[in-house]
C-alpha cells in the first residue's frame, strides 16, 4: 500500500512541477503596419503592398505571398517575387480596376521559421485601369484567413508526454529497487 501511495505522490508532483514550469510559447511575428493601412479609402490603387512585421522575415523563393482580392473575386496580385528588408516584405501588385472593396490576404514566414497569415482590406474610390491576373496565378493564400498561426503541435500533447514518461520513470524507479527483506 506505501508503494501505491508513493507511486501516486510522486506522479502528481512530477505533473505539478510539469504543469507548473510550463510557460507559453514566444509570441511569433506580428503585423504592425501596412501600406496601404487596413480600412484605408484610396484614390488610386497602391503599385507595391507593404507589410512590416515586430520581428525579421525570412525571404526566399515562394516563402512570403500575397493575394489582392477585389470585386467578384477577382486577383489583382502581380507576379513575381516580393522584396524582403529586415522587417518587411514589399509586393508588387498589378493595377487595379474598379472602384470597390479590396482584400489582401498575407502568408510570410517568420524568421524562426513560422508561417504567419492574416488578411487586410482597404476601399478604392476612384476605378483604375487594370485588369485582373489571370485565373491561374490563384495559388497563394487564402484572401480570408485572419489566424496569426502557427501549426505544429498543440502544448497540451507535450505536457501529458511529459506527464507520461516521468510518472512511469517514477514507476520503474520504485519497481527496479531491492527486495526488502521479511527475515529479520
Amino acid at each position: 500500500m506505501r508503494r501505491v501511495v508513493s507511486l501516486l505522490l510522486t506522479g502528481l508532483v512530477a505533473g505539478a512541477v510539469v504543469l507548473g514550469t510550463a510557460t507559453p510559447a514566444f509570441a511569433h511575428n506580428s503585423l504592425v503596419s501596412s501600406d496601404p493601412k487596413d480600412g484605408s479609402q484610396l484614390e488610386a490603387g497602391p503599385t507595391a503592398i507593404t507589410l512590416t512585421f515586430d520581428q525579421p522575415v525570412q525571404a526566399g523563393e515562394k516563402f512570403n505571398t500575397i493575394t489582392v482580392t477585389g470585386p467578384e473575386g477577382t486577383r489583382w496580385e502581380a507576379e513575381g517575387e516580393p522584396t524582403v528588408t529586415n522587417n518587411s516584405v514589399v509586393f508588387p501588385v498589378r493595377p487595379l480596376g474598379p472602384a470597390a472593396e479590396y482584400t489582401i490576404g498575407y502568408r510570410i514566414l517568420s524568421a524562426d521559421g513560422h508561417p504567419v497569415t492574416g488578411s487586410l482590406k482597404f476601399a478604392l474610390t476612384k476605378a483604375g485601369d487594370g485588369t485582373p491576373a489571370p485565373a491561374a496565378a490563384a495559388a497563394t493564400p487564402d484572401s480570408g484567413s485572419t489566424s496569426s498561426g502557427a501549426g505544429g503541435v498543440p502544448i497540451w500533447v507535450w505536457i501529458a508526454g511529459a506527464v507520461v514518461l516521468l510518472g512511469g520513470g517514477a514507476y520503474l524507479a520504485q519497481r527496479g529497487g531491492p527486495k526488502e527483506s521479511t527475515k529479520r
